[in-house]
């Protein structure tokens, strides 16, 4: 791809981010709204369809799985994680004066388009120790309309960390692709089986039992439960967001931030 083909693309992905963000911060207004007059239902057919019909949830392997039993079970921290509990991702800039934290939700679409857009540059960065680049995930998706899609990717991505951190860094940006990204009324990443179709495209997890068998029994689901908790408790008010040394930075403005630290 030619330098400005690339940069039309990158261009295209940003405005896509936008949009997002935008259509999820009305469905969050409204569906807020709603909840006041006590219609749930409601806020599912006016934020545009993004209920999900109860016989596809209910039809996903990964959606009959008890994650209030996940909650009691011991602790299993992957390998390669950082932090209390284990709930720290960093890929990347370790000893770096400068720390980027990213809280994203794996189910939504604003972050895919985030990730499309800035994901490579963003990881590229830090493993050329220009700052410290931290990955947090949440299920906020999963608590405004139902699914356990967010959660059970979080586990699927602490198997592939347990691999190791670059099998989590190319995992998870596939499952943000273009090509891969389930649209958000579709409840995809709740499916074990979907999980390792896509993770089929990375080379140290294709035909790793070990992966497969921790996905498959939900190995990581405790440590996905603790990622959340710990991603509630930074007070995150919507996904994607970014904060540099503590402090949020508005996607749009995260270029030139980047440029500041020396990575083009």
């Amino acid at each position: 791809m030619s330098k400005r083909n690339s940069q039309e693309a990158k261009r295209a992905a940003r405005e896509r981010l936008r949009v997002e963000r935008e259509k999820q911060a009305k469905k969050e207004k409204i569906r807020r709204q709603l909840i006041v007059g006590g219609s749930v239902i409601a806020v599912l057919a006016v934020a545009g369809g993004v209920g999900f019909a109860v016989a596809n949830m209910e039809s996903s392997s990964g959606s009959d799985k008890s994650w209030s039993a996940a909650a009691d079970k011991k602790l299993v921290k992957p390998a390669n994680a950082t932090g209390k509990n284990g709930t720290v991702v960093v890929l990347g800039g370790e000893d770096a004066k400068t720390t980027i934290d990213v809280y994203e939700d794996m189910r939504c679409p604003a972050c895919a388009s985030f990730e499309q857009a800035l994901g490579e540059t963003l990881k590229k960065g830090a493993e050329e120790d220009k700052y410290k680049l931290q990955v947090h995930l949440g299920a906020i998706i999963d608590g405004n309309f139902g699914g356990n899609g967010s959660k059970n990717a979080a586990s699927a991505l602490g198997a592939a960390l347990d691999v190791s951190t670059e099998a989590f860094k190319e995992y998870h940006g596939l499952l943000y692709s273009a090509e891969h990204h389930p649209p958000e009324n579709e409840d995809k990443f709740a499916d074990n089986d979907y999980l390792l179709k896509v993770a089929e495209n990375v080379d140290a997890l294709k035909g790793n039992k070990e992966f497969e068998t921790a996905v498959e029994k939900g190995t990581y689901d405790k440590w996905a439960l603790e990622m959340i908790d710990s991603f509630n408790k930074a007070d995150i008010k919507g996904t994607p967001t970014v904060r540099i040394n503590g402090k949020d930075v508005e996607t749009p403005k995260l270029p030139e931030e980047l440029a500041k630290l020396g990575v083009k």
